[in-house]
């Protein structure tokens, strides 16, 4: 017999949603495994003693979350979604009959929360992570990436740059003393041509901190520049930051150090190995390095030369001497594109009758002598380049690959970091570490503890079992 369901509403009904959410379901897991009460007294000056009930911080952060876990770029579409699934409305707390927050309430909450509440909530996440075991923090890789800002190259205007007032007469006092103005360049329409635009000559009146930026294969877009620092043993986000777009990866390695370094730290770990690739190979990187105590795998970049070709350095006395004898002594230090470089250089006479001069790579013809440049860092390099050869630098170049970059490719792909919604470099940086957020959470949620002894200590751990139990006899190497 045919059966046929009949639907009429029921006018009172008996629900409680905890019965209809499975006890497997990743955002009753989650609920239980996340504690946001810290928020209260952290976002209570952002509020006065009168007026208008916000909405609950806590509820606001877990609605950001969703956001990231369910890849929404929109606070409109989070509101949505949250409305049609019980599990999500389990997680924030509401019942199936109570009004959601308007998406507009995100938006002003999220401009309103300064970047130190989201950070503080990265690090609660990190150090849960890190006390069940699932970070080793001995060893990071680091890499970087671009986030399309929410803003368009169409819109961008050229800037208007006026140093000062008696500038600004004189230019008007040229251009009255000329018999006819400058033509203006048209196209075929009648139409205005503007100028080829560039970080330098424009920005974008709705978002001035996007810039420019274009990746290999990639068309030109105002975006940010993501940087990420990935435990190597476990593939967890130890520290993300968002900086402009029109800055390189190695101007940005020294912030990213110091905040991963202090991230770990406060959780009793020491950063020893950094891993990245040949953007991130500069002085200032290096030194950083150095000064932190940290050891870099970075590869130099191709203009490097660890060794010149038919010439012989000699440190002592500071000169160089090619293979026919030649002495090419150190003849000052000057600024170029923002870098020191030391020449070598001699006269022409002294390569006069050499066999070899026509093959020579430093002997130029139009000036008729030997110059050599070399950077005044030259030794910084010269470490990293003897540390590159070695086998275990080979390895380290294959791990960073399979470690990082499938990390950013989640980040951009699943979890709603691949456009920002928000406007300004702040902003941006509160996307990012929501996005970091919501991958350690997932990595969490699926991690599976492993027996203690199996699990490296933590520097406070070790400590312990130094100070507690005293008849280890545990071997430390004396430096």
């Amino acid at each position: 017999m045919q059966g046929k369901k009949s639907h009429q509403e029921k006018l009172f009904i008996t629900f409680q949603l905890s019965d209809h959410i499975p006890t497997d379901n990743f955002y009753r897991r989650l609920s239980g495994l996340i504690d946001l009460s810290f928020l209260y007294p952290l976002t209570a000056p952002y509020y006065g003693a009168e007026g208008q009930k916000s909405i609950d911080p806590v509820v606001f952060m877990k609605l950001m979350l969703v956001g990231y876990l369910e890849n929404l770029n929109s606070d409109r579409r989070i509101i949505t979604t949250a409305r049609l699934r019980l599990d999500i409305l389990y997680f924030i707390g509401y019942d199936i009959d109570e009004e959601l927050p308007w998406h507009s309430t995100l938006s002003r909450t999220r401009h309103l929360y300064g970047e130190h509440v989201f950070t503080e909530l990265f690090k609660r996440v990190l150090k849960q992570c890190i006390d069940l075991g699932m970070i080793s923090g001995r060893r990071q890789a680091v890499d970087g990436f671009f986030i399309k800002a929410n803003a368009s190259l169409d819109s961008m205007i050229e800037k208007e740059i006026l140093e000062d007032a008696a500038t600004y007469r004189q230019e008007l006092k040229a251009n009255e003393d000329q018999d006819t103005p400058a033509e203006a360049k048209y196209d075929d329409k009648g139409l205005k041509l503007k100028k080829n635009p560039s970080n330098d000559t424009h920005y974008s009146p709705s978002d001035p901190d996007a810039k420019m930026s274009v990746k290999p294969g990639k068309p030109t877009a105002l975006n940010y520049l993501g940087q990420i620092g990935v435990d190597t043993a476990t593939h967890m986000i130890t520290h993300i930051q968002a900086f402009k777009a029109d800055k390189r990866d190695s101007e940005c390695l020294s912030a990213v150090l110091r905040h991963m370094k202090n991230n770990l730290l406060e959780n009793g770990i020491a950063l020893q190995e950094l891993i990245a690739d040949t953007g991130y190979s500069s002085a200032d990187a290096l030194k950083s390095l150095q000064a932190s105590g940290v050891t870099g795998y970075i590869p130099n970049r191709g203009q490097f030369k660890y060794e010149r070709l038919g010439f012989t350095y000699h440190v002592t006395e500071d000169y160089y001497q090619c293979d026919q004898g030649t002495k090419v002594p150190y003849q000052g230090t000057y600024l170029t594109a923002g870098y020191w470089m030391k020449q070598y250089s001699t006269g022409g006479k002294n390569c006069n009758g050499c066999p070899v001069k026509n093959n020579c790579a430093a002997y130029k013809t139009k000036s008729n002598r030997v110059a050599i440049k070399e950077t005044i860092d030259k030794p910084y390099y010269d470490q990293m380049h003897e540390r590159m050869q070695t086998p275990k630098a080979k390895r380290m170049m294959k791990l960073r690959q399979s470690t990082v970059e499938p990390v950013i490719g989640t980040l951009v792909n699943f979890l709603g970091i691949k456009r920002v919604n928000t406007k300004g470099l702040s902003q941006a940086n509160k996307c990012a570490t929501m996005a970091a957020i919501a991958y350690n959470l997932k990595k969490m949620i699926k991690y599976k503890a492993k027996p203690l002894q199996n699990r490296p200590l933590k520097l406070c751990e070790y400590l312990n079992a130094i100070i507690i139990r005293p008849s280890y006899q545990l071997e430390i190497p004396i430096h």
